[in-house]
Formats: C-alpha cells, structure tokens, sequence
C-alpha cells in the first residue's frame, strides 16, 4: 500500500505536526512518526509504521493506494432492485458477474429475476431479498437506473485489500446530457459526492455514500441485518451509519457509476422531499449524525451578532478566539499567522453551514419571518447568492432558482420529518466545542 496527502494536509515543526482531514484535526507525531509520513509522502510503500498509516487513512489526511486486489470479479453478486424494466445498457455493463435481480412489484414481470415480489415493496426489502441470495464474499448494489463505467469494479476492490474496510463507494455521476434538467443534474445531484476520496464518516466531509452503487462484505450485511425495510427514504444512509460505527467505509471517485436524472421538475422536487422526510426518522435512529450543521459556538455567536446588527461585539468575539486558538496551537509548534488564518477560515465556513441550514433544513421555519424585514430580505438574497459560487452548468439566474426550488422542497421534507418524529434533533445545529470540548481536535499520534 501507498499513501498519498490528501488536499487538506498541512505540516508544521518540521513535519512533527500535521492537520488536515475531516473532521478537520491536528495530531502531534514523533519524530519517528514524522520520517515515516515523509517516505511515504515521497512515494514509498507502507512496510513499517502500519498503525500510524492506518490511523492517517481513517482520519482523512492521506487516501490508501493499492496495487492489487485481494478480491475478484468472481467473488461479487450484483444485486439489482427494479420496478419495470431493466435496461439492457446495465446488462451489459455487469455482464460476466453473477446478478440476482428483484423484481419489486413490476406490473410486468421482468424475466429472468430471482425474486418477484407481488406488490412494491420499496427498496430496502428488494435489496435484502438479493443480498441473501449471495453466496460470494462481496454483495455490490446497482440501481436499475445505473450504468458502471469500465474498470469500476477492480478499482474499488483493490480497497478490500484493507481487512477493517466492510464497504466501498463509487462516485455517482448523473448521465451527461442537453435539456436544462439534465445540466443541472450533472453538477447538483445529490447521489454525487464529488472528486475528492475519503473516509465516509458522519458529521465529516463524506458523511454518508448512496447504495445506489455501493459494494460491500456480505458478512458484515448479515452482521447489520441489512436494509430497514420500515424506511421508504434514508434506507441507504441508515445502513452505512451503522456500519461505520462498527466497520470502515471508503468512497472512491476514481471509480464511475452514472445515473440517470429525474425525468422532469416536478419528480426532481419529489425526490428531494423525500429525501428531506428521511431527516427525522434517521435523527430518531442516529441523533447528532443528522445534524444539519456543526459549528464551533465561537462562530455561532460572531454571526449571531452579525445578523442582529452588532458587528462590532462580533469583531471582539472573533479576536478573543483567534487569541484563544492562537496560544493553544501555538504549543503545538504551529505559528501565529496559520492559526489566525484557520480562525478566519472557520469563520467563513461557518457563514456557509448557516447560510445553508437557513436555506435548506430550515427554509420552512427561517424565510417567513426573514421576508419580513429588510434586514431578514438582505440575509436571504445573500443565502441565495450562495448557490452563484458552485459549478454549474445552467446560467446563474436558472441555476440559482433550480438550487432554491430544491432547498425548499428539501426543507418542507425535514419539517413533516420532524413533525412526525416529534424529534427536533434533525434542525438542531452541533456546536462542536461545546462543554469545554475544542472545535479543532488535538490528538497525539504513535510513532
């Protein structure tokens, strides 16, 4: 196995600290464990030093790089839930592999499946039928809307090759195409997590991954039980948090899996609503793992007092933590200058999160009272305008309206959610350093 540094690593004190990952973090090495990261920054393979390795790769600040796999084709079922027809593109694309198909309740039946189930049964229940079926060590679950790209498969389970890694996530990147629908599918859906590989931790960067393309060992899916077939939404993210609170998940952007958009505005919105009624029944499943933000309390307090008019008291509230911060990195051999700029940075990012919530999760609640005063229609064209710095593929004024449209449907989702939780948990921000805790974890790290 090789290492590579992720975009977020930083290095201080000749190589002795190191920050970055996400959550982001700080570990304190030895100077053994400081030689060791430098080797394997320059190309060399992990021979010595695995539980240092190890624990880099698991908090995000370097990605694993496996020449081989221990696994093969022959060793995964492709299970495929479908209601209606199974396209002949997918077929093709898993050809060789042993497939179980379901049929969840077709009006026609889909020949050659190896379970029909009278009526839909959502799919949870399609996905257990099949991964029971699999008598090989890896299960990967395709969507029928779905097509792998070449060489998806060997890349992801050259990540197996890590005992402690139980599942394994492609990106999932909607289909290429020409109407307004499918461009801003390309660069918005949800399935999508970006170009950036990582550990899937909740509350971090890649807190969750979709099993609309997911690979992974069909010991730990008898372990979990499977999918919890009384959710209609959310089915994927509650399984892989409980997988990640006894296993190690992986999503792997090399490897491409492309999905087909919605077929129209209308069902675009519908999904994302869906989506936003998981939030309340996973709050009520996982508590703080749902949490539409997490942000230090110093942040939540300097833009609480923005939004209230103060500008100056939040100016001296941003000093007093940059101080704070400054003398508790400064122990740590990271200079003065760097720990103002991650101050200034978690200020922004926390702008952001809020911008978000406010837009997003908490839209039903947040816009009507903002639209009532000039000050609350300032702050919402400013979370508006947030969408104007993302990739985009449509012109800013559709790309902006398509992007609010979403929030709020998602946001309408998360309060029915809510209410028929009675939960509040999924619109609860977490403040990070709450009871003493830092925003930054500090921890000191093996030789």
């Amino acid at each position: 196995m090789k290492l590579v540094a992720d975009p977020s690593l930083q290095r201080w004190d000749e190589g002795r600290t190191v920050a970055g990952g996400s959550p982001y973090r700080i570990m304190r090495l030895t100077p053994r464990g400081a030689e060791l990261l430098d080797g394997w920054l320059a190309g060399e393979p992990v021979t010595t030093g695995s539980s240092l390795a190890h624990r880099l790769v698991r908090v995000g600040m370097v990605h694993p790089e496996h020449e081989s796999a221990s696994l093969r084709p022959g060793d995964v079922t492709v299970v495929i839930p479908v209601h209606g027809a199974l396209p002949d593109e997918l077929l093709a694309a898993v050809e060789g592999l042993a497939v179980v198909v379901v049929d969840d309740g077709s009006p026609t039946p889909v020949p050659g499946a190896a379970v029909r189930h009278d009526t839909p049964r959502g799919p949870a229940a399609a996905r257990n039928a099949g991964w029971r079926l699999a008598d090989t060590s890896v299960v990967a679950f395709l969507d029928a809307d779905t097509v792998p790209a070449p060489g998806w498969l060997d890349t992801l389970l050259r990540h197996f090759t890590t005992p402690e890694v139980a599942a394994v996530a492609p990106r999932v990147r909607s289909r290429q195409g020409v109407s307004a629908l499918e461009r801003f599918e390309r660069t918005c859906s949800p399935l999508d997590l970006g170009s950036q590989a990582g550990p899937v931790v909740p509350g971090s960067r890649i807190s969750y991954v979709p099993t609309a393309a997911l690979l992974i060992r069909t010991t730990v899916l008898a372990e979990l039980g499977g999918f919890d077939e009384d959710m209609r939404f959310g089915e994927d993210v509650d399984l892989v948090w409980r997988l990640t609170a006894r296993h190690q998940a992986r999503y792997e952007p090399a490897a491409i899996v492309e999905h087909a958009p919605r077929p129209s505005w209308p069902a675009l919105l519908r999904q994302r609503y869906g989506y936003g009624c998981s939030a309340g029944p996973l709050g009520s499943r996982h508590g703080e793992h749902v949490a539409p933000a997490r942000i230090s309390s110093w942040s939540a307090l300097t833009w609480l007092l923005i939004a209230l008019g103060r500008p100056r008291l939040a100016l001296a509230v941003t000093g007093a933590a940059a101080v704070l911060l400054t003398r508790k990195l400064g122990a740590l051999g990271i200079p003065a200058r760097e720990s103002i700029t991650l101050a200034v940075r978690g200020n922004l990012g926390a702008a952001r999160l809020l911008a978000d919530c406010a837009g997003r999760a908490w839209a039903p609640l947040a816009i009507p009272p903002l639209l009532l005063s000039k000050r609350g229609r300032v702050v919402l064209a400013l979370v508006a305008a947030r969408h104007l710095t993302e990739p985009r593929e449509l012109d800013p004024l559709r790309h902006t309206l398509a992007r609010v449209a979403e929030d709020a449907a998602y946001g309408c989702g998360v309060l029915r959610g809510v209410l028929r939780e009675r939960s509040t948990t999924a619109l609860r921000p977490v403040l990070t350093d709450r009871g003493g805790r830092s925003s930054v974890p500090v921890t000191g790290g093996p030789a």
